[in-house]
């Protein structure tokens, strides 16, 4: 299956530059084997160190990181066309630094595998890790803007030739803490409350834990300006909960608390505002606030069914094609077909993810297993809605195919730990030693008496 998603990815290349009526040279084909010798690498390190794994995680992931590495190169390439017709320095390709972050993130996840011999460690430092979640996720609000902010939202830390976006790792320290927390503080959040229309709701004194998680996704929404990471993190608790107490009191609560921050938002800052008019009604100022999620309808429209082909659209039309955009750019090359297929490993990537929580047995792999998969389907479902107008735009990436070094690294550490769940799910039991049999189960031993003992 690796080798399948390397043929893919190469070919998918010579497409492009045939396209794109670029010289065919063996470099491509170079791409397609440095591509396929990570993944092979990353195999030998599972096959080591994972060995019960799921076989379907990592080919999944190759194929869509792959994929990302298409649709980058072919941008790039309209990128430069664009330069020369304006006459301008040619900027330096954005594919190459993606195959850089690759093999970092590759890095990361082969060092998570021989580091973490037991997932379940991890719940020893359940706080210590919650702390450096949130540490993480408030430096950008507490930096000068011009040390953090990019395109409005204050996500970033930037030095000089450093950026890092760290609530990217943030999110997944902060799912080990609360799978942690859910396990640890059981009682308190299964405690009998009150019955309204066939629902328990939980005591009020018990819903301090969420309001916390609620106050924190405001802060971020507040002081950061990012609606997607707030959104991300508050719905992915909120269903970790569900999963632990399986409770459809804490569901309607969460809405409930959803729909409040938003209105008070919506009331409040005028960033939410412009965003929500926008969704409503994008053509109202094309040019202006309305251009982004315009061209990406566009886009769509002009994809179709099947499609223009790769490198024979004009996706660059569209801002941030490379990142918030890039569904956008599969939408008009691949069309809806296309589009669906990559939906589809999506989804069955969370469904495997989801078949791990359900056979691992310990409940703090539960709660991890199925907090890492449903973050991955909240931010897909954000992402996608955002640009189709389904919601209002959050400024999230797509895991594994958007351009971005935070994005990867923080992904395939989450691939790793979801991994090293699936092995322990996977493993056969240990063999139990027999030892001697009760006595009540011991067979019947017939005996022959000794010719001494009879003549006596």
């Amino acid at each position: 299956m690796l080798a399948g998603a390397a043929g893919i990815t190469t070919v998918s290349l010579f497409i492009v530059e045939a396209s794109q009526e670029q010289s065919i040279t063996w470099d491509i084909a170079k791409y397609g084997l440095a591509f396929l010798a990570l993944f092979g690498i990353a195999h030998l390190a599972v096959r080591r160190f994972a060995p019960f794994a799921d076989p379907l995680l990592l080919p999944i992931i190759a194929l869509l990181n792959g994929l990302g590495l298409v649709l980058i190169h072919r941008l790039d390439l309209a990128d430069a066309q664009k330069a020369a017709y304006d006459s301008s320095p040619i900027p330096s390709p954005d594919a190459n630094q993606q195959i850089m972050w690759t093999g970092l993130g590759i890095v990361v996840f082969i060092t998570l595998l021989i580091v973490l011999r037991d997932y379940r460690t991890l719940a020893r430092y359940t706080y210590t890790l919650g702390l450096v979640g949130l540490v993480a996720l408030a430096i950008p609000a507490l930096l000068p803007s011009r040390f953090s902010e990019v395109n409005g939202a204050k996500i970033w830390i930037r030095l000089p030739g450093f950026s890092v976006q760290p609530g990217e790792f943030a999110k997944i320290l902060l799912i080990v803490f609360f799978a942690g927390v859910l396990v640890a503080k059981r009682d308190l959040f299964t405690a009998a409350g009150k019955h309204f229309l066939g629902m328990e709701f939980p005591r009020p004194r018990d819903m301090g834990p969420i309001l916390i998680v609620w106050v924190v996704c405001i802060g971020v929404l507040v002081l950061e300006k990012d609606l997607g990471t707030s959104l991300l993190i508050f719905g992915t608790v909120l269903v970790m909960i569900y999963i632990a107490t399986e409770r459809v009191g804490w569901l309607v609560i969460g809405g409930g608390l959803l729909v409040l921050g938003f209105v008070f938002a919506y009331q409040l800052f005028g960033h939410v505002r412009v965003r929500v008019d926008t969704w409503l009604h994008p053509f109202d100022d094309y040019h202006n606030t309305g251009y982004q999620i315009s061209q990406s309808l566009f886009g769509f429209a002009t994809g179709g069914l099947a499609g223009t082909g790769l490198g024979s659209g004009r996706p660059n039309q569209v801002p941030f094609a490379k990142t918030d955009f890039v569904v956008t750019t599969i939408g008009e090359e691949l069309g809806l077909i296309g589009l669906t297929a990559v939906l589809m490993l999506f989804l069955i990537f969370i469904v495997r993810g989801l078949r791990t929580a359900l056979a691992v047995r310990d409940s703090f792999g539960k709660l991890l297993a199925a907090g890492l998969s449903f973050t991955i389907a909240i931010q897909i479902f954000v992402v996608v809605g955002g640009v189709t107008k389904l919601i209002p735009l959050t400024g999230l990436t797509t895991p594994f195919i958007s351009y971005g070094g935070s994005s990867l690294l923080a992904n395939y550490a989450l691939l790793g730990l979801l991994i090293k769940i699936s092995d322990a799910a996977r493993a056969p039991a240990p063999a139990r030693k027999r030892g001697p049999a009760p006595i009540a189960e011991a067979p019947t031993e017939m005996f022959r008496r000794s010719e001494g003992r009879a003549s006596e």
